[in-house]
């Protein structure tokens, strides 16, 4: 598996979780086996690794879930956010892409655990476009989201939440 220098940040929706990778793997993946799809609670897991000694956590510390014997899920004890995949006698720590500051630099190159796999995923690429989130016809409602939005930014903060 190649190494790849890039520094990526990322952590949890509520900011109390962060996270630094000096490092990265060349293995984004999406995981459909039934243990990830109850970990992220979606029909599958999109995961990338980081060298274990590569990971700071720069906010927080995360909680943790033994899965199973070897491996550790974990998350944000306050807002539940999936954070990663973790087994525990490994080199290296799975994150979920989601997680990720910038997730688009992680494309899947693979699908694991497709014993799994829900029936119509691949389905997905061709169902109805729903638009988008900022519908003009439904302004009032977005706008009282964003107006009212705890989520963390795509960035690391000093301070968090803001004061």
């Amino acid at each position: 598996m190649e190494r790849y220098k890039m520094e990526v940040s990322g952590g949890c929706q509520c900011g109390a979780v962060r996270y630094h990778a000096s490092e990265m793997l060349d293995n984004s993946h999406i995981c459909h086996c039934r243990m990830c799809q109850k970990a992220v609670g979606n029909i599958f897991a999109a995961l990338v690794a980081a060298p274990r000694e590569a990971i700071t956590w720069t906010r927080g510390e995360p909680a943790r879930f033994r899965s199973s014997d070897h491996v550790d899920r974990g998350f944000c004890a306050n807002c539940g956010t999936p954070l990663f995949y973790d087994n525990v006698e490994g080199n290296r720590v799975n994150f979920t892409i989601g997680s990720l500051d910038h997730p688009e630099l992680f494309p899947p190159r693979a699908n694991t655990g497709t014993e799994g796999m829900v029936p119509w995923f691949e389905t997905l690429t061709v169902i109805e476009n729903g638009g988008v989130t900022e519908d003009p016809d439904r302004k009032d409602w977005w706008s009282a989201i964003q107006a009212s939005n705890h989520q963390h930014p795509d960035h690391d903060t000093a301070v968090w939440p803001p004061k």
